[in-house]
């Protein structure tokens, strides 16, 4: 399996694409990150364990992603509930647990790996903690934590392609992992603008809710019309999830499991 590799500006490619898949069904995609956001939420109830589930299974939640946005490409209708239809596939619901599974054992390992050398420093600043000085907490937060971002983007790499990997090319969870590296590093330029991109974005969204209460509107108001534009731009996200593959792999295989293969 080839991987392309492209130049940086193919970052704010993919968010262009991604939007202008948008536009053609925004009320499918709009209402799918509304279920996405619905499914956060139940999660977050359900804490300690509902969080951790839904990072399990969070895996199936591009691949459901990927299949809405290629039958838009395809001129197909989305019909957000159906998609669940596609881990009906023979086996791939349990690929993918199990990828979430070995994600959440990735992230918590990188964790004590990054933590645990500092636990003598961070235990010493913990136990001098006052409400008015946490800078020592936060030094001795810095290093950790900046380990553990390394580790974390290396880990984010290594899982960005291989639900995708798994569902469309029937990989092994090895390979899938090892081909998503690959064409994560191949194109980590793109990667870097793309992200800085949805940064912009993110940061743009805050200032707008900043205004809001900055002209005497409360959080409250404030949030709900922030609302609706945070939702389409998660729904754009979510859209700009397929050029990133289909810009470095090709056009998926056909047929989709949602098309009952």
């Amino acid at each position: 399996m080839q991987a392309s590799s492209l130049a940086p500006r193919a970052g704010w490619q993919w968010v262009r694409d991604g939007l202008a898949l948008f536009r053609l069904q925004p009320m499918a995609m709009f209402t799918w990150a509304l279920t996405v956001g619905f499914m956060v939420l139940v999660a977050s109830i359900l804490a300690p364990i509902g969080p951790l589930l839904f990072v399990v299974g969070m895996p199936a939640i591009p691949v459901m992603t990927l299949e809405a946005c290629r039958a838009i490409e395809q001129g197909r209708t989305v019909l957000p509930l159906r998609l669940f239809l596609v881990l009906k596939a023979p086996g791939l619901f349990k690929k993918l647990l199990a990828m979430g599974a070995l994600y959440v054992a990735a992230v918590l390992a990188a964790g004590l790996v990054a933590f645990l050398p500092f636990a003598d420093g961070l235990s010493e600043a913990m136990s001098g903690l006052s409400s008015d000085d946490v800078g020592g907490v936060l030094a001795a937060m810095r290093a950790p934590i900046a380990l553990f971002g390394i580790f974390y983007v290396i880990i984010a790499g290594l899982f960005w392609h291989a639900p995708a990997l798994v569902a469309w090319h029937r990989l092994g969870m090895r390979k899938a992992l090892f081909f998503s590296g690959i064409a994560c590093w191949r194109n980590k330029g793109a990667f870097l603008m793309y992200g800085a991109t949805w940064l912009v974005v993110v940061l743009a969204l805050e200032l707008g809710g900043g205004l809001l209460e900055a002209v005497g509107m409360s959080p409250t108001i404030s949030g709900l019309i922030q609302m609706p534009f945070n939702f389409a731009a998660a729904a754009v996200l979510y859209c700009s999830f397929y050029p990133t593959y289909t810009s470095v792999f090709g056009a998926p295989p056909a047929p989709g499991f949602g098309n009952g293969s």
